[in-house]
């Protein structure tokens, strides 16, 4: 059984940092993705960033860019997001999901962690 465990959510105001972390475990795919969504009040899930396991490429969806990065550590089992920059409309509960499988079609995902930014 898969588990992704997000930490490290909270209050920041405008122009503040935080760092989000996912430990994960309980999946054998030989590729996968692992990264981050997030939802905030009232719209869909979006993608964040995500990196795969097999090259290291990563992904950065519009908003992210040149403000958040994600690292990983494929021994420990873990995925962080560095978010700089944090603006309002970066409020949102924040997810750990991961992908895999054939054409990458089974996500499992964390119970969310919530990021507010106030101004």
């Amino acid at each position: 059984e898969a588990h992704l465990v997000e930490s490290g959510g909270g209050s920041v105001q405008v122009g503040g940092s935080l760092r989000l972390s996912c430990v994960f475990s309980g999946f054998a795919f030989d590729d996968f993705a692992v990264g981050w969504f997030r939802q905030a009040p009232g719209k869909e899930r979006e993608v964040v960033s995500c990196v795969l396991n097999n090259d290291g490429n990563s992904y950065y969806a519009e908003p992210a860019k040149d403000r958040f990065s994600i690292s990983y550590n494929w021994h420990k089992k873990t995925v962080d997001l560095q978010m700089n920059g944090l603006r309002p409309d970066d409020t949102a509960v924040y997810y750990c999901y991961a992908r895999g499988g054939g054409n990458y079609a089974v996500r499992y995902w964390g119970n969310g962690t919530l990021v507010t930014v106030s101004s």
